[in-house]
């Protein structure tokens, strides 16, 4: 912390609480309290970067404005109003100077970067005669009046609650009367016109004039900006990204730089890295004679950065040098905001940008390669969450399709849905399940909740550090921008492009790799995985302790998994074998059989296939253990269902159909009532199957031990463990573990060879884990199945949850997370800590793991790392997830 702020933090009690900061009183290490972009701008300013002067209001403040219901704290305006003076000093101008008018920028700035969602006002200070008075002291009445109706236009948007469309409809009459395209080609007297405009335009839908004191004006938007942490989309936005609601916003108030005062000025948005690709380069946009809500807006196209190289090399060259010298400093990529006033550059803004996942990659590699960073560090740069979005789909280069239009390709991946114009509708369809586009002029920050339900985006204004572009980046989702051919009418709900029209609902295909876009649906391809990725990988693997396999059921998926790294098989299904047209009759027949014998018959022919299924997983992971899980469900979920049953037998009763055919029926629909459960996942399943049909379970356990056997004589390493499900009793797991013994030992009677496997449970119910030590007496491993324990530990039936209820309760805040996404630490957690403690005191070297799907989530992974699990197991495409997962977790246990 610096050193200002240290001092005011040591003041004794009776002091006045500091809530306002002057930039060079701050440091980047005062982010909590300055909010990132207040941190970072003391931190350019500490290091002798040109910032305009301005300071920041504490995060702090925020939250005693909002915990007061919107009453400032005891001394905050005194203090901004002295802070105000020095910036006065400093500037030497004055607010509500009508001579020489002080103008200030007033921006939000969270602790965590939250781009676009809350608000911004520019050229706060400017009234009626002041801006007449900065008119004749730059002799350039337009610039002035450009100011004054940005500041109107943008106060009566984000303080008044004037309808932005008000403004937007007279600035576009305003274009039409002079025949001109963009804002900046109105002339003075229209632009003192549209003044007046506007002010009528307050006038009528806020009930009030627009405030002609700067200090009003001042104490508003400081209201404002603290309100608008609580905005709509400022809440969505946290939601998506897991950001806590109590942070608050720091608000700055920093003296204005003008990017619109003629030809020789203008603003930018600058990475110092390409975030798409990770590419070392300079990327970003610049718009000349232009204001910095221009560019993020979408409202013109701006010109690629890279173009000053050639049209003001001493601007670039300074733009390079400020990038080296800011990813020194804070070691990591930037996105910084500038703005060049009369050939001077300022920076406005300096922040970790947001980057794709291939970027994120590539950056961290590449800056371990160039020393800036180790590799532990690299680990913590990329998201696991992010690795998901590097299986990006991508347009199939084989085919053989022209596409309609051409934009920017601003964030990579490829996507094909139905076209719609309403984020809204986007949003409901999505909920729906449907696969939608959303297609805009350029998208805002209310917008969000569309682009977060949508396949992708398209838009036909705006650049690459554009609202729509940032945004899809930062979700990993689709999106080409600036693609100007396209003629969007939002009230018909239409698009026109190369002589076509396309109305809401008709499918396209966006790729946002190369901002083509094509009419119908194209063929996608899977992506490559970068040398970089691998990279990256490996360097996760050696740091990690815990090993990550798979969840697969089928030799394909057994393959792919250990393509992906898994290091065995947690979990294999055994049910998902009895599915298939093949299959289910014998499973059907099995069920239904009215004798012993006609059980075991159809037990024998199912044998055959299960003894095959195995023998093809177990040499898909030749030398790695294979966790095999004997039949779980209900044996009512292989049957016909109950309810087509009653319609069937009711239609032919109605109908008098055969005669043969009804009795058939009558008689199955007999069976299905008779194994129907009142609660299936707490009923006759399991274990408690493998109890009352212990037929069931010896033919699986057979099938295993053959496999197993045929594969050794083979010289091939299978390495099967069996698991035994929904233990609650250990008498429950010595009951059946005893009988598979004897299966064992009678197959290796059979073959001459010794077979002895590991035989395991899964800990599923409350009970098992809190006599965890018990069972451990009989079970060699314990595998969590986080997906029924968390079911069974909270009361929750999963479907029903999640169908009619959990999504409250996540919008309320009741629970912070969907327990059924990411492990819940604090209760089904506990129950896990509770049985690995237990279970290692009665069996000190017991295996443990999960294989519940939150064995997939990283912050699932970092629980069972903290919980000193061996392993976890997920599916085989979030396999490369949890290896990273696993491998930071490592990384931040040994920096705590």
């Amino acid at each position: 912390m610096s050193t200002g702020i240290a001092e005011s933090a040591a003041r004794p009690q009776a002091a006045p609480r500091r809530w306002v900061y002057f930039f060079d009183e701050g440091s980047g290490a005062d982010r909590n309290l300055l909010g990132g972009k207040g941190a970072n701008l003391a931190e350019m300013t500490r290091i002798g970067l040109p910032v305009p002067p301005g300071f920041t209001i504490t995060t702090e403040a925020c939250k005693a404005y909002l915990a007061a219901g919107g009453r400032f704290p005891a001394g905050l305006m005194e203090q901004v109003e002295q802070q105000l003076e020095r910036l006065e000093r400093e500037i030497g101008r004055r607010f509500g100077d009508p001579g020489r008018p002080l103008l200030v920028s007033v921006r939000s700035g969270a602790p965590v970067s939250m781009p676009g969602m809350m608000d911004t006002i520019l050229n706060l200070g400017l009234n009626d005669e002041a801006v007449r008075g900065l008119a004749r002291e730059t002799g350039d009445a337009r610039f002035a009046f450009d100011c004054y109706r940005r500041l109107i236009q943008m106060f009566g948007d984000v303080v008044l609650r004037v309808p932005a469309g008000r403004f937007e409809h007279a600035l576009e009459a305003a274009r039409q009367r002079r025949g001109v395209r963009f804002d900046h080609e109105l002339p003075a007297e229209e632009l003192e016109r549209l003044v007046e405009t506007f002010k009528g335009i307050v006038r009528e839908e806020a009930g009030r004039d627009f405030p002609q004191d700067p200090r009003e004006q001042l104490e508003l938007a400081i209201r404002a900006v603290f309100d608008s942490w609580n905005n709509e989309r400022a809440k969505v936005y946290r939601r998506i990204h897991k950001i806590p609601d109590d942070l608050g916003t720091g608000v700055n108030v920093q003296a204005m730089v003008f990017g619109n005062t003629g030809p020789d000025s203008g603003t930018g948005v600058m990475f110092t890295r390409n975030p798409s690709t990770g590419a070392r380069e300079l990327y970003g946009e610049y718009l000349p004679n232009a204001q910095g809500e221009d560019v993020v807006a979408g409202i013109r196209t701006p010109e690629p950065i890279a173009r000053l190289k050639e049209e003001q090399p001493e601007l670039y060259r300074q733009l390079e040098q400020v990038a080296q010298r800011l990813e020194r400093q804070y070691r990591d990529m930037q996105d910084i905001e500038f703005t060049v006033d009369r050939g001077r550059l300022f920076l406005l803004q300096t922040r970790s940008g947001k980057r794709t996942a291939a970027a994120a990659v590539r950056i961290a590699c590449d800056m371990v390669r160039e020393g800036l960073i180790d590799r532990e560090t690299a680990l913590l740069r990329v998201d696991p969450d992010q690795v998901a979005r590097l299986l990006h789909k991508q347009v199939d280069p084989a085919a053989d399709v022209e596409p309609l239009a051409q934009g920017l390709p601003a964030s990579p991946g490829a996507a094909v849905g139905a076209v719609v114009f309403d984020p809204d509708e986007a949003e409901r369809l999505g909920r729906e399940g449907q696969a939608v586009i959303l297609v805009r002029p350029e998208t805002t920050p209310d917008d969000i909740h569309g682009i977060v339900a949508a396949q992708g985006v398209l838009t036909s204004r705006g650049g690459m550090t554009s609202h729509a572009a940032v945004v899809a980046r930062g979700m990993g989702k689709p999106a080409v921008c600036g693609c100007e051919a396209l003629r969007i009418d939002l009230e018909r709900e239409e698009f026109q492009v190369a002589g076509r029209v396309f109305r809401k609902g008709d499918v396209i295909t966006i790729d946002g790799a190369t901002g083509r876009v094509f009419a119908g649906e194209v063929p996608l391809v899977e992506p490559e995985l970068s040398p970089e990725f691998r990279q990256l990988l490996e360097w996760a693997d050696q740091a990690r302790r815990l090993r990550v396999l798979a969840n697969a059921d089928t030799p394909d998926d057994a393959r792919r998994a250990r393509e992906f790294g898994a290091e065995g098989i947690g979990l294999c299904r055994t049910e998902h074998m009895f599915m298939g047209p093949e299959r289910l009759p014998a499973v059907q027949r099995m069920i239904l059989a009215e004798t012993r014998e006609e059980r075991e018959a159809a037990l024998a022919e199912l044998a055959v296939m299960q003894q095959r299924d195995f023998e093809g997983i177990l040499e898909a992971m030749a030398g790695l253990p294979v966790t095999i899980r004997l039949l779980d469900p209900p044996l009512h979920e292989f049957l016909p269902s109950l309810e087509e049953l009653v319609v069937e037998v009711t239609r032919l009763e109605l109908e008098g159909g055969d005669p043969a055919r009804l009795a058939e029926r009558r008689e199955l629909l007999r069976k299905v009532r008779a194994l129907r459960e009142a609660n299936p996942m707490l009923g006759h399943r399991g274990c408690r199957l493998g109890i009352t049909f212990p037929e069931v379970y010896a033919m699986q356990a057979r099938a295993i031990f053959r496999a197993t056997a045929n594969l050794r004589r083979r010289g091939v390493d299978a390495r099967p463990e069996i698991m035994i499900p929904l233990v609650a009793h250990v008498r429950e797991l010595a009951f059946l573990r005893e009988r598979i013994e004897a299966v064992r030992r009678e197959v290796e009677a059979e073959t001459g060879l010794d077979l002895e496997v590991r035989i395991g449970t899964m800990i599923e119910v409350p009970r098992a884990a809190l006599t965890a030590g018990e069972i451990a007496q009989v079970a060699e491993f314990f595998s969590f199945g986080t997906n029924d324990l968390t079911q069974t530990t909270f009361g929750f039936s999963r479907d029903d949850a999640e169908g009619k209820f959990l999504h409250h309760y996540l919008a309320e805040k009741i629970l912070p997370e969907n327990p059924f996404v990411s492990l819940d630490a604090a209760g089904v957690g506990r129950l896990i800590e509770l049985a690995v403690a237990e279970g290692r005191r009665t069996r000190p070297d017991l295996k443990v793991g999960i294989c519940g799907e939150h064995g997939g989530d990283p912050a699932s992974i970092a629980f069972c790392h903290r919980a000193g699990l061996d392993y976890v197991s997920c599916s085989p495409f979030r396999v490369l997830i949890a290896r990273l997962a696993a491998g930071r977790a490592a990384v931040e246990e040994r920096g705590r």
